[in-house]
């Protein structure tokens, strides 16, 4: 293998399927972890938004996958997601590099469908815990063939709400499975979850300081839907993500926004996931160049060329502004992220600037432009 790149470790039909995608050079994270999952480690990882983790953990299990028969048609791989659309992108990801069959399993859909799916012998699932669970105790998820599980956004998945699924879930699989998992922000809660697994954890790329650049612009609360209107007119971004942590203010702030004939999508956890998958294909594919969103709906949302992430308020965990600001500048690109607050947003935004170390530039709309306070003094 071409230590210089670990892309030369795979199958040349692996590569041809990267190469198709326009992936040739390996991020940081993949040239680390690549190696040590071929060489059958249990690892736990954490790298920055947007620097290829999927991939990271996808490729060399595959490369085993395809190199070997799977002559008892046993599930062997497993993936388990927190969200809809992680596990989406996860399962699409999954396609776009191997012919092996990978079918998706959430809550909500109906179990019987999901039962039949597992009849035509995929050889990777992917699913939330509770969902996967379930069909594993009602005997349709057999584990007897399983060669490897991954964790995709630990920290989500060990959180009250999830960790008694993961917990038993983890408890179900055979002793001597190979166990990935990873997410941008590791917690201390996480490693003494997955305290048997090694720990990686990859040196900051920066991405918050150097390729995103924050904007401030104040307005009070009333006037904030206002303002963003006002603010997309002038900015005409080519694909923009907004989010409020309040799901009830997804609808108000796409009505306003549809009512003055401004195109865009809403996506909330509540929402039906027909609906959700509609609005995520239209904002993915261009059709919808902003999709409106909460936090956990866009949690792991990961879209090719995001030019604007636009925050209707500031999240009470410091960790949810990383998470929404790196869905932009991702994959070595650069983005905005644009914060709309109040005097007492505006504050806690001046803190969190010192905390993480970036640079906020106050911006203010003038005679339908953007423009910086002190060029209309």
């Amino acid at each position: 293998m071409d230590e210089t790149n670990v892309f030369s470790g795979l199958s040349g039909a692996i590569q041809e399927r990267l190469a198709a995608l326009s992936v040739t050079t390996p991020t940081p994270v993949q040239a680390k972890i690549i190696p040590e999952i071929l060489a059958g480690k249990s690892i736990l990882f954490q790298s920055e938004t947007g620097t290829g983790k999927t991939f990271a953990y996808l490729l060399p299990l595959v490369q085993k996958l395809e190199a070997e028969e799977n002559n008892g048609h046993a599930v062997r791989l497993l993936v388990c997601a927190p969200t809809l659309e992680l596990a989406s992108q996860i399962r699409d990801a999954v396609k776009s590099v191997t012919p092996l069959k990978a079918a998706l399993f959430l809550g909500g859909a109906p179990i019987k469908r999901q039962a039949d799916l597992l009849k035509e012998k995929p050889d990777i699932v992917i699913g939330n815990p509770a969902r996967l669970l379930e069909l594993i105790r009602l005997k349709k998820l057999k584990l007897n063939g399983l060669q490897a599980v991954v964790f995709d956004e630990v920290d989500r998945l060990v959180k009250r709400e999830s960790k008694a699924d993961t917990e038993a879930l983890l408890a179900a699989f055979p002793s001597q499975v190979q166990i990935a998992g990873c997410s941008a922000t590791v917690t201390a809660a996480v490693r003494q979850f997955f305290a048997n697994l090694d720990s990686v954890v990859m040196p900051p790329e920066d991405v918050l300081r150097e390729r995103i650049t924050h904007w401030a612009l104040y307005a009070e609360q009333r006037d904030k839907i206002d303002m963003l209107r006002s603010l997309l007119l002038a900015l005409n971004p080519e694909k923009a993500l907004i989010f409020t942590s309040r799901t009830e203010q997804v609808e108000n702030i796409t009505g306003k926004l549809q009512y003055k004939k401004i195109d865009c999508a809403g996506l909330h956890a509540k929402e039906d996931k027909t609906d959700r998958k509609s609005a995520i294909d239209r904002f993915r594919s261009g059709k919808c160049r902003i999709l409106v969103t909460s936090d956990v709906a866009a949690r792991g949302l990961d879209i090719p060329g995001i030019t604007h992430v636009i925050q209707m308020d500031l999240p009470d965990d410091d960790d949810f502004f990383i998470h929404r600001a790196g869905r932009t500048a991702r994959a070595g690109k650069t983005g905005v992220n644009v914060v709309i607050g109040d005097e007492y947003e505006m504050r806690r935004y001046s803190q969190l600037e010192k905390k993480l170390k970036i640079i906020v530039y106050p911006k203010m709309l003038y005679g339908g432009k953007i423009t910086s306070p002190r060029d209309v003094e």
